[in-house]
């Protein structure tokens, strides 16, 4: 047993190997690639002691925010800055995270591996001995790591996590934490813009005319014209709060931009790898919290001059949980054998058939999902009877887009495909096909001509469970119980009336009497 991580043993008895990156193989296997017109990799992996020549890492996060970019073909975004970095480098169209909701989303990507491995997968849970941190060995390998910007990494110690650090910025109205002046190289900077965060979308209109300042009045957009998925009514609520959930990225394309001049000014951009991604679907129901491709699916654009060739367009997975590696690996460190991810840049050596996701504790409401996704199809597991998808999550129960979904289903007025969301007799198995049905509102697991297909991802969903090891199949009492978590937090309600909430997932008090009606 390794001492204080019971995760770790149970890991290792179950056998997990996971292999090394080694500089060597990138270097040998990256031939090919370079007919491509990819340049050599020999900067980027030089040894520790070589450091002037090392890429600086930047990763760009837009908080709660899906791939809804003009690059990737969104008729509502207002992305300039995106969609050149996107001509620039390498857009990635199957990018995903492991799970639909903030912390075991993130802690996940600081460890790189997977929270149903170390007991992280409910929402609002401390793990009592986690995993540390990427950054440390970063750290260690003579980066300097810049992390002005959310963590809430489900009890990842933060204490080394960086050399600079600046908590929960909301980069539409504060200057970029220590990004003012040059920095030492090489370094790594973690910028995550929590303007588009979920709380943000239902926020008054003075609220978001606040968080919106930078826009130019055609960056706006009209409620009446903007594309609305078909599980929601169509309701002037609805389409007001998907108006200002497009509004918020542009905002974080605003913070990108500075960004990329802040690189121009000191003359670092050709030698810094910048990435842009979300850390999970957007803040609103049925995307948020949803282990499907509308929480799960993430934008992910990456430019490295000279590494990328402009305009790149990656079909090949990428994930949340290959963070970790991509980076240690572009650092020249090796990467530790329990990592789940790969290394992704500038090309992926042995790319993944599948993606992963889950769904447990959302804040105070259970659920129990697992799902894995291939180029073409999800497979959903459902392992909690009687719960519908909508789950009772009081955090989203005040947006109103929810309340507006409640009172068509209270009215009987939902559509049949609105309506799934609030089935509590879900079938055990769902089957999508995300090329004739990219809203996943068609279960097709129950028709002959998909068996194969079935089992297949089946046989992939157990695969994965069993190298994640028996925590992945603990409910969160039994961890308690186990010493592998602390008891959970409070319902929201409850954290709310003692101040334990943060600052940045609290509602604003006014918010609900000031909207527009």
């Amino acid at each position: 047993m390794i001492k204080g991580r019971p995760w770790a043993s149970f890991r290792f008895a179950m056998g997990t190997v996971k292999a090394t990156i080694s500089v060597q193989n990138c270097l040998t296997n990256m031939r090919p690639f370079f007919m491509l017109g990819l340049a050599t990799l020999c900067f980027a992996f030089l040894p520790v002691h070589a450091a002037d020549s090392r890429p600086n890492i930047v990763l760009v996060i837009g908080e709660d925010m899906g791939p809804d970019t003009g690059a990737y073909g969104c008729k509502d975004a207002i992305t300039p800055n995106m969609d050149r970095l996107a001509k620039e480098g390498a857009l990635f169209t199957r990018a995903f995270t492991h799970t639909g909701v903030c912390a075991p989303s993130r802690s996940g990507m600081v460890t790189g591996i997977y929270p149903l491995t170390w007991g992280a997968q409910n929402m609002r849970s401390k793990v009592i001995n986690p995993p540390h941190p990427f950054t440390e060995k970063l750290r260690e390998a003579g980066y300097f790591v810049m992390w002005p910007g959310k963590t809430d990494f489900q009890g990842v110690s933060e204490k080394n996590l960086a050399d600079e650090k600046k908590l929960w910025v909301n980069y539409s109205k504060q200057p970029l934490g220590k990004l003012t002046d040059k920095p030492k190289e090489p370094f790594f900077a973690y910028i995550n813009d929590t303007v588009s965060h979920e709380s943000q979308i239902r926020a008054s209109d003075k609220g978001h005319a606040e968080n919106t300042t930078a826009l130019k009045p055609t960056d706006r957009r009209d409620p009446a014209k903007i594309e609305l998925p078909p599980f929601y009514p169509d309701t002037p609520e609805v389409r007001r709060e998907v108006a200002h959930y497009h509004e918020l990225v542009t905002a974080v394309d605003y913070t990108l931009g500075r960004v990329l001049d802040w690189l121009k000014a000191h003359d670092i951009e050709k030698n810094t790898i910048v990435i842009l991604t979300g850390d999970h679907g957007r803040g609103m129901p049925r995307y948020k919290r949803s282990p499907k491709d509308t929480g799960t699916r993430v934008p992910l654009i990456v430019r490295w001059p000279a590494q990328i060739a402009p305009g790149t367009v990656r079909e090949d997975f990428a994930s949340w949980i290959d963070f970790a590696p991509t980076a240690l690996t572009l650092a020249g460190v090796p990467v530790p054998k329990e990592y789940d991810g790969h290394c992704f840049l500038p090309t992926a050596l042995n790319p993944p058939k599948y993606a992963y996701s889950f769904r447990d504790f959302m804040d105070e409401s259970f659920d129990k999902v697992r799902s894995v996704r291939d180029a073409r199809y999800r497979y959903v597991r459902n392992q909690a009877p009687g719960v519908d998808e909508a789950g009772k999550v009081a955090y989203q129960e005040v947006g109103q887009t929810m309340q507006a979904l409640r009172k068509a289903q209270a009215a009987g007025t939902l559509t049949p495909t609105q309506a799934l969301y609030f089935n509590p007799n879900r079938a055990a198995e769902e089957l999508y096909d995300t090329l004739t049905d990219p809203w996943e509102v068609k279960n097709i697991a129950a028709d002959p001509a998909n068996a194969d297909k079935l089992k297949e991802l089946r046989g992939a969903c157990d695969a994965w469970l069993t190298r994640c090891g028996p925590i992945a199949d603990m409910h969160a009492d039994e961890l308690v119980k186990k010493g592998i978590i602390q008891p959970r937090d409070p319902k929201y309600e409850e954290r709310a009336k003692s101040g334990q909430a943060n600052e940045e997932e609290a509602p604003k008090k006014n918010a609900k009497k000031k909207q527009t009606k």
